[in-house]
């Protein structure tokens, strides 16, 4: 199994959409039983800027992290398809064990 995540901007869209909704309807229409946005509170990316969620803070600065545990077939598709979509997202996938107690 893997863990597959993508680390975006709240304020990325494709196709009409916030890029994390996008991500995540995908994912279900290749069969991906489930998957999850979340939103950062505070962080910074590889430009160094500071970004804390506050009343004053402008919509959009933060990260969204949005990930999926599936097997490789359906890591491959996924990622296949953003790349057909000449997309250009960051994304980490890690080998994980999954179980249930």
């Amino acid at each position: 199994m893997n863990l597959l995540s993508f680390y975006i901007s709240e304020k990325q869209h494709h196709s009409g959409m916030p890029l994390y909704e996008w991500l995540l309807e995908e994912a279900k229409s290749l069969g991906v039983h489930g998957g999850s946005a979340f939103r950062a509170i505070a962080g910074f990316g590889r430009h160094g800027k500071m970004h804390e969620e506050t009343f004053f803070e402008l919509a959009g600065e933060l990260a969204v992290k949005v990930e999926f545990i599936i097997d490789d077939v359906l890591a491959d598709q996924l990622l296949e398809r953003i790349r057909s979509q000449s997309m250009k997202i960051f994304y980490v996938r890690q080998s994980v064990q999954t179980g249930g107690m």
